[in-house]
């Protein structure tokens, strides 16, 4: 179903998809970048790395959001974008999961804030949900990285068009 849905409309669903991946991670990287110290205690918040490491990754999540958001916008490096936003997306729902799992009343964090929350009001399924949704989205892209109006420009066999 994926194969004739991509071979008749595969270069729109690309547009469709980095439009939709690029404006999500864009986003979620600038509300980030605003507050970086905020950013540095949501992931703090999921209990899962040395606090040192963390709050690294605090910072540096931010600007690789924003690169992968501008790059996948503009549609370049789609294949390579496309596999990093997977594979962050899947990291983003294993922590989430976890979170959920262990108990943890936590905001995601996705979109800037973070941290505690009041016990019984984190609402962790729309956030899985959503980052399923994009990590497919992402998939896509890595499998198919042919879109229309970006900078990569490719056939649908994957080949560099010089024309």
């Amino acid at each position: 179903m994926i194969k004739s849905l991509h071979s008749k409309y595969g270069a729109w669903l690309g547009l469709i998809s980095r439009l939709i991946v690029g404006g999500v991670l864009l986003a979620a990287g600038l509300l980030k970048f605003q507050q970086l110290d905020k950013s540095q205690m949501a992931v703090r918040a999921y209990e899962l790395l040395p606090i040192g490491f963390a709050n690294v990754v605090g910072i540096i999540l931010p600007y690789a959001e924003i690169a992968m958001g501008v790059l996948l916008i503009i549609g370049a490096a789609l294949r390579i974008i496309g596999g990093l936003s997977a594979l962050l997306m899947i990291a983003f729902t294993i922590g989430i999961a976890q979170a959920w799992a262990r108990g943890l009343s936590i905001d995601c964090g996705c979109f800037g804030g973070g941290g505690q929350v009041e016990p019984g009001t984190a609402n962790y399924l729309p956030e899985i949900l959503r980052d399923c949704g994009l990590a497919l989205l992402s998939i896509y892209l890595f499998l198919f990285p042919q879109s229309k109006f970006g900078l990569d420009k490719t056939t649908t066999s994957g080949e560099r068009d010089n024309g």
